[in-house]
């Protein structure tokens, strides 16, 4: 059974940081492509940051310089690490597994981050 499971939202004031993780279980989790997903009130699910299974990291523009995702293939872990923090972050952030060549594609239930003073 596929488990992804997010942990590290929380409420913070805007400039501050937190640290998100998505624990995997139930997959070959060195072989999958990790992504961080959010999805603001009203809004469409939308792509934050992908990581694949070598390493290589991608971003939105929008949280260049300000995220970094990161994998620990010895933890089924993937990171995301959220500094200068804004309002519009607000969001459920989704944890994502793919492993395109096996047409397999998993979440997590989500973890809320709320951006306010």
């Amino acid at each position: 059974q596929v488990q992804l499971v997010e942990s590290g939202g929380g409420l913070v004031q805007p400039g501050g940081s937190l640290r998100l993780s998505c624990a995997a279980s139930g997959i070959m989790f060195s072989r999958y492509f990790m992504r961080w997903y959010r999805q603001a009130p009203g809004e469409q699910r939308k792509l934050v940051a992908s990581i694949t299974n070598g390493g290589g990291t991608n971003y939105v523009d929008s949280v260049k310089g300000r995220f970094t995702i990161s994998r620990d293939n010895a933890k089924n872990t993937v990171y995301l690490q959220m500094n200068s923090l804004k309002p519009e972050d607000t969001a459920v952030y989704y944890c994502n597994a793919v492993y395109e060549g096996l047409g397999q594609n998993h979440w997590g239930k989500g973890t809320l981050v709320t951006v306010s003073s």
